[in-house]
């Protein structure tokens, strides 16, 4: 059985939606759960810090150890001062689970540089700078876990929607900083992953428990890559509705990047064009 007996977990955006359900699911495994939320509404705008305490109170109403940590994470120092508290809080910090954000439509007449930085900000530099204050701790443990959060509407084309490039673009940030860390903390057992989670929440527009999609559906996975049990990164967890599919980018076998790609020959941008319907065969998986 997967136990987190004696370990503590900080997970950002836990006041309520998939946070909550996150650390509800991993405090009842037995973690001293961390809930950091600032309260903002569906937009990202505001602050209160009383969602984060009612949601620890509701958690510790059900005998789970949870405990509100109260920290701005628009900013590098920000993010140092949050895992600092937490280590004062807890002692240590076995993992840590960056689940914050929210979903901004914006066509491409409208993008202003302010909305697409503050997107950026939260979704793609706070788990980096998070991560970055984290790795000390973890590097000295031999020992840590890391889970950022990605869309597949931004990694996959057919699940794109108008208005998201600002959404998408940090959530594309997530897996390139995502799959260097994996890199960087393996020697150190610190462990990266991303999960790409669908939940009925604020961001659809829903108060309360959903009809369908569930935000505790998706626990279970995040539950196992903050875990012990996971030993692997680099791995995007897809999860949706109590399933899961792990994928990543994989070289095809027999690649000498990138001298070889094994792929079509063309000298000129002619032979490009008479040859893309075999560059371009949208492989669905790998090449391998």
């Amino acid at each position: 059985m997967m136990d987190f007996e004696d370990q503590a977990v900080l997970i950002t955006g836990a006041g309520r939606g998939l946070g909550f359900s996150y650390a509800r699911y991993i405090g009842q495994l037995g973690a001293t759960v961390l809930i950091h939320d600032i309260g903002a509404d569906s937009d990202g705008n505001g602050d209160s810090p009383e969602v984060a305490k009612t949601a620890a109170r509701r958690l510790q109403e059900e005998g789970l150890d949870a405990r509100a940590i109260i920290g701005d994470i628009g900013s590098r120092a920000g993010c140092h001062r949050l895992i600092a508290q937490a280590l004062r809080i807890a002692g240590k910090l076995d993992a840590l689970i960056h689940n914050a954000g929210w979903v901004a439509y914006e066509s491409i007449e409208t993008i202003e540089e302010a909305s697409f930085d503050r997107m950026m900000t939260i979704a793609a530099k706070a788990p980096l700078w998070l991560s970055q204050a984290a790795w000390p701790t973890m590097k000295a443990a031999d020992y840590g876990r890391i889970v950022m959060t990605t869309s597949c509407r931004a990694l996959y084309p057919q699940y794109v929607h108008r208005g998201l490039a600002s959404y998408s673009a940090a959530k594309s940030a997530v897996i390139g900083i995502m799959n260097v860390l994996a890199v960087e903390g393996r020697e150190d057992n610190i462990i990266v992953n991303a999960i790409s989670p669908v939940a009925k929440t604020r961001m659809w527009g829903i108060e309360g428990e959903p009809d369908e999609l569930h935000p505790s559906t998706v626990a279970p996975g995040v539950a196992f890559l903050a875990s012990s049990a996971c030993s692997e990164g680099g791995w995007i967890l897809r999860a949706a509705n109590g399933q899961f599919h792990a994928t990543k980018a994989m070289e095809a076998e027999g690649v000498d990047y990138p001298r070889n790609l094994q792929a079509i020959q063309a000298s000129t941008a002619h032979e490009v064009a008479k040859n893309w319907p075999l560059i371009a065969t949208h492989d669905v998986e790998p090449r391998s």
